[in-house]
């Protein structure tokens, strides 16, 4: 199959087999505090002197969003950006945010602009309740280009043990709940930016600016998911990041289980549309690249849907669990009636 994704540089399947080697490099010893392995959104520690309780991290970075926020010099939202997403990664495991550092690598500093940016975590920092405990601002010319820089971040947060949700509780009937995203949030950018021109990012586009859409802010999903938890039980769920529904939902899927999506049942935002007309994208391109509408999911029994719905801004039921058989895929997603 011809990948848009892959011939605009970036290759989500070399992604995958590098984690793949990785799990086979560390499969030799884990510390016995470890619970799990590699390749979740997060990894959990059991909490030393306490085995009911864990440390969960998850480190993370903007992607190329940050290049569309240098060029157009809009520094504000990328910091928030950053903190949301490692925030949800964590949530995916009910972790409750302890505190956060930060990593800005720059070709040449900048103090007003990366006051800017920082500025953009602390304030996402405060909206969790978590600490800005630190971070390390790094100037290291020839690397980056003049006006170019990295921005990346590590997160730390607790959960009690016995609240981690458990795929293997996950049956056929089960329904899907996904919660709506704002754009492509910080994946798909590398796309986005070969199909869409830098003279082309001031121009009109659904009420204000191709610049506008695409550097929507990636939303955490914190206070709906845990107003989720209150009313339904929820037994996996699943942050849509790089790698979209297809790589993303069978992460929280037990053996014998498939996801089915009806496309239909959601709103895309406009600017995907855009880039699928521009890209030509399959189905199986574009619910692989891009979250396609739906920033997060979680499964819950069928009988508790209605409430889980009812308790979160724009949640939806988007699809169900069936039986998978053996030459099932883990995730069909049935696209929308033209």
């Amino acid at each position: 199959m011809s990948d848009a994704y892959a011939r605009s540089g970036v290759n989500i399947d070399a992604g995958n087999e590098a984690v793949q080697r990785y799990q086979h490099i560390t499969a030799e010893w884990t510390h016995p505090n470890q619970l799990g392995s590699l390749g979740g959104f997060s990894g959990l520690f059991r909490l030393p002197g306490d085995e009911s309780r864990a440390l969960v991290g998850s480190t993370d970075g903007v992607g190329t969003k940050i290049l569309i926020a240098a060029a157009l010099e809009r520094y504000d939202g990328v910091g928030a950006d950053l903190v949301n997403h490692c925030v949800n990664d964590i949530l995916v495991v009910s972790a409750t945010p302890l505190f956060f550092l930060d990593y800005l690598a720059v070709g040449k500093l900048d103090p007003s602009v990366a006051a800017r940016i920082v500025a953009g975590c602390y304030r996402a920092c405060k909206d969790h309740g978590m600490a800005l405990l630190g971070g390390e601002t790094a100037e290291m010319p020839g690397l980056y280009q003049p006006g170019h820089f990295d921005l990346a971040g590590t997160i730390v947060g607790i959960v009690d043990v016995a609240a981690v949700p458990d795929r293997e509780r996950v049956t056929p009937g089960d329904a899907i709940v996904g919660l709506p995203s704002i754009g492509l949030h910080t994946n798909g950018y590398t796309l986005a930016r070969a199909l869409i021109a830098p003279a082309e990012m001031l121009a009109a586009f659904d009420g204000a600016t191709y610049a506008d859409a695409l550097l929507a802010p990636h939303p955490s999903y914190y206070s709906s998911v845990r107003a989720i938890q209150a009313v339904a039980e929820v037994k996996a769920m699943a942050h849509i990041t790089g790698g979209g529904l297809l790589d993303n939902v069978p992460r929280t899927l037990p053996d014998g289980c498939k996801a089915i999506f009806e496309q239909q049942r959601w709103r895309v935002p406009p600017i995907m549309l855009e880039l699928v007309k521009r890209g030509n994208l399959s189905p199986a391109e574009r619910y692989r690249t891009l979250n396609m509408g739906i920033g997060y999911t979680l499964i819950v029994p069928l009988a508790q849907a209605e409430k889980a719905v009812g308790a979160a801004p724009g949640a939806k039921v988007v699809g169900w669990i069936e039986r998978r058989g053996p030459e099932d895929g883990p995730v069909v997603v049935h696209p929308a009636r033209t």
